[in-house]
This record gives C-alpha cells, sequence and structure tokens, in this order.
C-alpha cells in the first residue's frame, strides 16, 4: 500500500512540473504570436487579393523557398523551410447564374409560364487537368461532359402535347415523351460505346428510362441538327438522336431537375415549381441544354452555357376555375418573396403585346418597366418586375402577379408553320403514315427539312413515297434514307421540301406491321406501340428584321436557336406521336391451357393417386349408440325397449 501511495505522489509531482513548464514555453511564445498578429491587422494589398480569394476556398499549397523564411524564424519554430507551406490562391474561373419567368396570356383563357434558368461558366472541360471546383455549375452535369467528351448535351422531359393552333409557338419546342441528341468531341474513337455509357448515366442522374434508348431507336440524322453552340465543323458522325415516345414524366424527374439549380428550390423563381400544381396541367415540359458558348462578339471569350427550361399550360377548365382569372398563388400555391441571392439577374415577363389599353386583361401591380424583344419573328411587348429591387415586392415583402380578363374577344394566333400525322388504313397487315405540313404565310414559299425515325418493326416501301402540295407533285430537293435492319436499327427518312404560299403539304409512305416474337411484346400489347414525332425545322420568314448579334442584354426567352440572316428566324415544329397496333397473339391462351392441365391433373391424376396409396379397411357397426337411441324413443312412446 505504501509503495502505491508513492507512486502516485511521484505521478502527480511530474504532471505539476510538465504544467508549470508549459506555462513557461507558451509565455516566452506569446510576443512572436503577437508579432504575427499585428501584421495580420496591416496586411498589403497583396494579401488583400489571397484573403478574399481564401474566403471563396480557392487555394492550393505551394512551397516556400528557404531563403525567403530565413534561419531564425526557422530556428524557433522548431521545422526546416524546405518544409514549410503556405497558403496562395490561384485564379477562379467566372460563373453567372441568371433566371427568368415569361407568361403569357392565351385568349382561350389558358397561361403559359416559362421558366428560364441560364448558368455561365468561365471554363474548359476538355483540358488535360480536371475541374475539382464547383460553384454553380452543377458537378453532376461537369464530370458528364469531362468523362464522355461531350460538346453538345439536349434533353427534354414532356407530358402533352403542344397545341399549336390553339397556344401559337413556344420558345423552346419540345416533342411527347423523352427526347436526347448529343454532339461528341472529334477525340471519341468509339461514339456508340460512348452513347450507351451516357444514356445510363443520364437515366440515374434524371431518374428517368433513358436506359432503354440502344440501337434499335437511335439514328444518325445528316441535316436537321445542327450545333446550337461555337463549332468549327460540322461531322454528323459524332451526333446521336433517340426519342422515347412512351416515357412518363413526374416528380421523380422534376426533382433532381430542380436539384441543378444554384439555389436548388429554396429561393428565387425555383420555389414556384410545385409538383402537384406543375403536373395537373394541360402541357408540362422540362429541358436541359448544355452548349459552349461566346460571351462576346468577337468571341474572344467562351464559356460553357447550362440552359435549364421549364414550360407548363395551366388549362382554364381543368383547373377547377369559375372565373377567367390568374395569380402566381392560384397557379402555383406560392407567392415570390424574393430572387436567388446567386443570381445576377431574375426577372418577371408579362406578354402585353395584345393588351396595349389593358382592353382584354388587368394586370396587377402595375409596373412602369417595359422591355420589347423580337421573338419568334415578332416584336413583343413585356411589362418587367425585377426581383433583385425590393421596391418590386412593395411593403407586404410578397410578390402575386394578378391577371383578370375583361374580354374573350380576340384573334387566335395563327404560326406561320404547323403540321401533324396520323396513320391510315385498315387491318393489322400494311398502312399508311400520312404526315401534313401547312405554310400560313400569304405570299412567300420557304423550305423546311422532314425528319422520320420510324422503328424496324414498321417496314416502309420507300417506292410509295409521294409529296403532294395543293394537288401537285411536290419533288423533295433532297433526300437521305437509311433502311432499318430488323431488331438493329430503324428507319432514317430526311427530305428537304419546298413548301409554297399559304398552302398544304402532305407527305405520303405505306408500310407492312411486322410479326414479333413472343418475348419482343410490351406486357400491355394490345395498348399498341408507339413511333417518334416527326421533327421539321425551318427557317420562317420574318416580319421584323432579327438581331443576329450577340447581346447579354436580351432576354433568355428572346433567343436560343442561332440565326445568321436577319429576315428569317429558326423554328422546329414536332408532330404528335403515333400509336400503332401490330398483329398480336392471344397471349390468354397459355393461361387457359395452365388452367386446364391443372384441372386435369388433378381431377385425373389425383383420384389414382389416392386409389394406388390409400389403404382401404373394413369397420364394424357399433350398436350400442344406435340401441340406445331407440331405446330412448320407445321409451318416450311407450312402446316395450328391445332387449
Amino acid at each position: 500500500m505504501a509503495a502505491y501511495v508513492n507512486r502516485c505522489s511521484n505521478l502527480l509531482v511530474f504532471i505539476f512540473i510538465l504544467s508549470v513548464f508549459l506555462f513557461v514555453d507558451s509565455q516566452q511564445t506569446t510576443p512572436v504570436n503577437e508579432q504575427h498578429t499585428n501584421t495580420a491587422d496591416n496586411p498589403q494589398p497583396a494579401a488583400e487579393s489571397a484573403t478574399q480569394t481564401a474566403e471563396e476556398g480557392r487555394w492550393e499549397a505551394t512551397e516556400v523557398d528557404e531563403a525567403a523564411l530565413g534561419d531564425s524564424a526557422a530556428d524557433k519554430l522548431g521545422v526546416r523551410a524546405s518544409d514549410t507551406f503556405v497558403l496562395t490562391p490561384t485564379p477562379q474561373p467566372k460563373d453567372d447564374f441568371q433566371e427568368e419567368l415569361v407568361i403569357r396570356p392565351l385568349h382561350s383563357g389558358d397561361i403559359y409560364a416559362s421558366f428560364q434558368f441560364r448558368t455561365l461558366w468561365e471554363t474548359d472541360f476538355m483540358r488535360e487537368n480536371k475541374v475539382s471546383h464547383y460553384r454553380l455549375f452543377p458537378k453532376s452535369l461537369g464530370q458528364v461532359i469531362s468523362k464522355f467528351s461531350v460538346r453538345e448535351l439536349h434533353i427534354s422531359f414532356t407530358q402533352g402535347y403542344w397545341r399549336t393552333m390553339q397556344w401559337g409557338q413556344p420558345f423552346l419546342p419540345s416533342p411527347p415523351g423523352a427526347e436526347l441528341w448529343v454532339w461528341f468531341q472529334d477525340s471519341v474513337t468509339d461514339v456508340d460505346a460512348a452513347w450507351k455509357e451516357l444514356t445510363n448515366v443520364l437515366s440515374g442522374i434524371f431518374c428517368a428510362s433513358l436506359n432503354f434508348i440502344d440501337s434499335t431507336n437511335t439514328v444518325q440524322p445528316s441535316a436537321s441538327f445542327k450545333p446550337l453552340g461555337i463549332v468549327n465543323e460540322t461531322d454528323h458522325r459524332f451526333l446521336r438522336y433517340a426519342t422515347l415516345p412512351r416515357e412518363i414524366v413526374c416528380t421523380e424527374n422534376l426533382t433532381p431537375w430542380k436539384k441543378l439549380l444554384p439555389c436548388g428550390s429554396k429561393a428565387g423563381l425555383a420555389v414556384l415549381l410545385k409538383s402537384e400544381k406543375l403536373f395537373h396541367s394541360s402541357f408540362f415540359s422540362q429541358t436541359v441544354h448544355i452548349r459552349p458558348v461566346c460571351q462576346d462578339r468577337e468571341c474572344k471569350t467562351t464559356s460553357w452555357e447550362l440552359r435549364q427550361t421549364l414550360n407548363v399550360v395551366f388549362d382554364l377548365h381543368t383547373s377547377g376555375q369559375g372565373k377567367r382569372e390568374w395569380s402566381l398563388f392560384k397557379m402555383f400555391s406560392r407567392t415570390l418573396t424574393e430572387a436567388c441571392p446567386l443570381a445576377s439577374s431574375s426577372k418577371i415577363y408579362i406578354d402585353v403585346t395584345d393588351n396595349p389599353q389593358e382592353e382584354y386583361f388587368e394586370l396587377s401591380p402595375a409596373t412602369p418597366l417595359l422591355s420589347q424583344a423580337v421573338v419568334l419573328g415578332d416584336r413583343r411587348t413585356f411589362s418587367v418586375y425585377d426581383l433583385t429591387q425590393q421596391v418590386t415586392f412593395g411593403t407586404v415583402r410578397s410578390l402575386n402577379l394578378l391577371i383578370r380578363w375583361k374580354s374573350t374577344e380576340g384573334d387566335m394566333l395563327r404560326p406561320l408553320l404547323h403540321a401533324e400525322r396520323y396513320v391510315a388504313g385498315y387491318g393489322l397487315q400494311t398502312g399508311e403514315i400520312h404526315t401534313v405540313m401547312y405554310n400560313n404565310h400569304p405570299f412567300r414559299s420557304f423550305p423546311v427539312l422532314l425528319l422520320d425515325s420510324v422503328p424496324w418493326y414498321l417496314r416502309l416501301y420507300i417506292h410509295t413515297l409521294t409529296v403532294t402540295s395543293k394537288g401537285k407533285d411536290n419533288t423533295p430537293s433532297y433526300i437521305h434514307y437509311q433502311p432499318s435492319k430488323d431488331r438493329m436499327r430503324p428507319h432514317l427518312l430526311e427530305m428537304l421540301v419546298q413548301l409554297p404560299p399559304h398552302s398544304v403539304t402532305e407527305v405520303t409512305v405505306q408500310f407492312e406491321r411486322a410479326l414479333l416474337k413472343w418475348t419482343e411484346y410490351t406486357p400491355d400489347p394490345n395498348h399498341g406501340f408507339y413511333v417518334g414525332s416527326s421533327v421539321i425545322s425551318a427557317l420562317v420568314p420574318s416580319s421584323v428584321a432579327m438581331d443576329t448579334n450577340i447581346t447579354q442584354e436580351q432576354p433568355l426567352f428572346s433567343s436560343f436557336f442561332p440565326c445568321k440572316e436577319e429576315s428569317s428566324y429558326f423554328v422546329r415544329v414536332y408532330t404528335e406521336p403515333l400509336l400503332v397496333n401490330l398483329p398480336t397473339p392471344d397471349f390468354s391462351m397459355p393461361y387457359n391451357v395452365i388452367c386446364l392441365t391443372c384441372t386435369v391433373v388433378a381431377v385425373g391424376y389425383g383420384s389414382l393417386y389416392n386409389l394406388l396409396t390409400r389403404s382401404f379397411q373394413i369397420e364394424e357397426p357399433n350398436p350400442r349408440l344406435a340401441k340406445k337411441i331407440a331405446n330412448f324413443i320407445r321409451r318416450i312412446r311407450g312402446v316395450p325397449l328391445l332387449s
């Protein structure tokens, strides 16, 4: 016990001496710390920039020269100068984020709302050193561009069909279902392998069925699709295009799309993106476009542009409203309270072109800011609400725009180019595909590029192709046809057709339905098989001279497709997808056979099995119980009992 006490006392003495030593050492090093503190309080201009860059988180370790550090300082710190590292700033790429909401009141009482989100990043994904710092640009898409050497990526998810004759031309068209077309860099050696892997990665990012894209629904257009960004040469070997017309768009696709925004759905215009309201509409479309663009007219500085758009049309009747009145709260169940803190521009545009004196509808709260922009060949006037200005929200700190209709009169929008498609014929062997294109211009004709991608199980008879305008044959000036291969690739038909003024042009081709293997049918084969929309691209004459110069002051919705002609503007139109019935076997017959077989086995084999395996024994009757019952009855009746 005494030895234990001695050991404890020695340990306490050692701890006391060590604490005194550490206290004295700290008192000696205090002037050094004060010296460093004074130096930090009065930094040099170079140190100021370094401090600012440090706050942005862009630092890297660099080695310090021994002579610059000094021997005395190294001795005091107890380290060698060659082992010392300090933090120095590295140049950070510039990025910018803008958001816009465009609301167009339609004469039918519907409302067209278009969200535009653009992220610009001055960086190069194709350099040898990988980009490791992401601020506004989403890292998931940046890694996709870098890994697969993507030059341009365009993807859309659409629920519903855009009614062009009732709603006019959309700011950015998209076909029903899912659409994906990608330009790869010239350095890609195996485009098909990169395309297959890219579709699987995008399927996981957007929680969609893009992994069903394979060689049977992928085509390589030769003229219909051009790069929308900076390009020196066009080689269509690096282009892939595919559609999934049966893709269903739901909340699972919208959620990852919103997560790509710098502020997510927590601030700015994205707070209006409420799923239960967006999908309770007549038309819904979300897109993602990535391309390299120029930052100035001379194109001395290039950037990567990520443009996310969301278009939705709210129907007056399906919304359950009893009167022709719209507001942000009725459309989205929310109001705006602030702009996205990371956005350099956040604006709302209300199209008031057809309402100069508030004859058709009333807009409140009113704004003195008006802006004019040339959109789709027409000069439009917009009321502008700048969310970066606190005066926009008023004293209630909330913005709820209200549109109240006064009159239902007004001319319907008649777009210059419109198209539709349908299937004709009877039976399940042959049929015809009719594509009808309308040129509503009164006196000018213009050419259009028609792209048709038909699945391999509809075997086209290309010799039956006819093009007629005003009852006369219209010979295409360019035709590119790639026949299909069973279970390998679809048909690809591209043609350049001249549309006469104020005319209807019809393209007809016959086809034969193929008989699939029983494993190739869908779980609901009697529903039919979908055929993707036709793509029509054209330069439509414009009534207003288009501004082909690239300026940052233009609204985001005013221009997306590049056009070098001031007298025309580029338009892309999608037709309806087709639903074709194929010869389908009776899939209920195996079920009937199974039921009949099981019945025969249960009745026939079961009975025979019981006879062969069951043992039979003769049991003598027990008369005691019967005798007791009989005597009980006789006793009641007064009859002599049995002996």
